[in-house]
């Protein structure tokens, strides 16, 4: 390709080049009050470009014609008449149609990128038809390939995903055929705009357009997901981490979160379902049987890239099998394997600068212990494990200002709420085991129930507004916490052990405005009734039954004479 060596066009190069540094660059420093700042600088600078290019091309077809008229010859000028040959190597005429064509596809990312779509949308297809005779031209077809993308992602954010779906796998298909025709490296968009003997190197030509593809595959599985084409999905997200592996086009801790995620898929494929007593024996005979087949199944797995790759990820699978765990000791193995991630994750992410990171791998430690309490038959163990979650949580908790970290606080508040409910629970479990409980036991047994009242009561306290007052219509994301709240908080209250009758009565009367609460609320807004279906039954039933205990226990009263 013969580029036009002059000022003119080195300015040309040198605005297009500003243009993408302010459009990839500069625009993550606006400022929020004005978020799109560079973004239109960018879009007025194409633009200008624009017109210089048709300036040049002006100049040169007056050249061209005034040759041809000494020649004896007649052309027809303008840009339109040239478009039809639009492969940029062909001819003067090609060229420049894909560089107008590259123009408006980064005018279209720009007009998407500022949220402004039905421009975006055609300057996108205005690109695809200025070179639509040539889309698997060496010229072209990353190009085509890109605002095909473009248009996939535009109509998925519409939610036309059959629409999306169409521009997607056209793009999938011109990579293809492209590698089957050609395969050599295609022009990339950025060498349609530099000085003569200033374009990439063929290595990373060759790297842009595979991302491209990339791009193209990752989309597709959203799409395929958004379709409920589960089986599709997963295998296209496969392949895109597995090109992303390839072409070393990833981030880490990214990819290592969308691989667990993609691993999941397949481990619920065959889900072997929850603990159960009875079943175990079942299958543990089952998954010996299955044994037989481990090896088939490895030379039929899903691979990332090499064999060597595929074994230094089996030595890690290893540690952590894909089957559920069938009894205490197979969850126990499993839980020592994630404690010790945990401890190194905890280390790395201090408390000290990474107060959400840390928080946040306190409580995935927490879920460790709680997912292994499930499988501990001894009450008492369970319960101890329950009391290290609270030994985590509850200083942070303490320590953390929730005008800073409201969010964190709620979660932390409600989940110490559930774990002292859990063991208040294990706790009545095994009183009910013994014929006579000592008054160490009614202590311990009524600090479980205060302890889950008291965050209960902090979570729903952080719901009121500045004022203290408790919102008339509750927002969905703590519709249900909320409400389930006030349902336990009435459950321990009437769990709550006195020998006074005085106190039994209030503990009983507190307990029944709470039940009425949840009752009276999914009255107000039926809607919510599908949140609490479960408790609000029982709210429902405890709203009639409990002034006939209190009307009963305040019978008991003796009156003073």
């Amino acid at each position: 390709m013969a580029a036009t060596q002059t000022a003119e066009w080195k300015a040309v190069c040198d605005k297009f080049r500003l243009a993408q540094e302010l459009s990839e660059v500069e625009s993550k420093k606006d400022p929020e009050n004005n978020p799109f700042r560079s973004k239109y600088k960018a879009r007025d600078l194409l633009k200008e470009i624009r017109c210089s290019l048709k300036k040049i091309e002006s100049e040169e077809i007056e050249v061209s014609n005034e040759a041809d008229c000494e020649s004896g010859q007649m052309v027809d000028e303008g840009l339109e008449n040239d478009a039809g040959k639009a492969c940029a190597g062909d001819s003067p005429a090609g060229l420049r149609s894909a560089r107008i064509a590259v123009l408006e596809y980064y005018l279209g990312v720009n007009h998407v990128e500022t949220e402004e779509l039905a421009a975006g949308e055609q300057h996108l297809t205005t690109c695809m038809k200025l070179i639509d005779k040539c889309t698997t031209a060496r010229e072209n077809v990353t190009l085509y390939i890109q605002a095909r993308n473009q248009l996939g992602v535009l109509w998925a954010g519409r939610d036309e995903n059959e629409k999306a779906q169409g521009f997607l796998e056209i793009a999938e298909s011109m990579y293809l055929l492209y590698m089957k025709e050609d395969g050599q490296p295609p022009m990339d968009l950025e060498d349609f705009f530099v000085p003569e003997g200033e374009g990439l190197s063929q290595q990373e030509k060759t790297r842009r357009f595979e991302m491209a593809y990339t791009h193209t595959l990752y989309y597709l599985a959203q799409v395929y997901k958004n379709l409920q084409q589960y089986e599709r999905a997963g295998q296209y997200c496969h392949t895109t981490l597995q090109r992303q592996l390839e072409y070393k086009q990833f981030v880490p801790l990214e990819w290592a979160i969308n691989a667990a995620i993609l691993s999941q898929y397949y481990i619920n494929k065959d889900n072997i379902g929850e603990l159960d007593l009875d079943r175990q024996d079942e299958l543990k005979r089952t998954r010996r049987n299955e044994e037989e087949d481990k090896e088939k199944g490895r030379k039929s797995a899903v691979l990332f890239g090499s064999s060597d790759t595929f074994d230094s990820i089996c030595s890690l699978e290893e540690k952590v099998s894909s089957v559920y765990p069938l009894d205490f000791d197979e969850a126990r193995a499993i839980f020592l394997v994630g404690q010790c991630y945990v401890g190194q994750a905890k280390e790395y992410f201090a408390m000290d600068g990474h107060v959400t990171d840390h928080i946040e791998i306190l409580q995935d430690h927490s879920a460790l212990f709680k997912v292994l309490a499930f499988f501990e038959l001894d009450l008492e163990r369970r319960c101890k494990m329950h009391k290290r979650r609270v030994d985590m949580m509850e200083p942070i908790c303490k320590d953390l200002k929730a005008q800073y970290y409201l969010l964190i606080c709620r979660q932390l508040q409600f989940e110490l709420a559930e774990t002292y409910y859990e063991m208040m629970d294990l706790k009545l479990a095994l009183a009910e085991r013994i014929d006579q409980v000592d008054v160490h036991t009614i202590k311990k047994f009524n600090l479980l129930c205060s302890s889950s009242m008291k965050y209960y009561q902090m979570f729903l306290d952080s719901i009121r507004s500045p004022e203290g007052k408790f919102p008339e219509k509750l927002e969905d994301d703590v519709l249900r916490p909320a409400l389930v709240a006030r349902f336990r908080i009435a459950r321990l209250q009437s769990k709550l052990i006195h020998s006074d009758i005085p106190t039994q009565l209030e503990n009983l009367t507190l307990s029944l405005e709470s039940y009425k609460f949840v009752v009276q609320y999914c009255e107000e807004h039926p809607e919510s009734r599908k949140a609490v279906e479960t408790e609000l039954e029982l709210s429902e039933e405890m709203v009639l039954l409990l002034p006939l205990k209190i009307n009963r226990i305040q019978s008991k009263i003796v009156p003073s004479t």
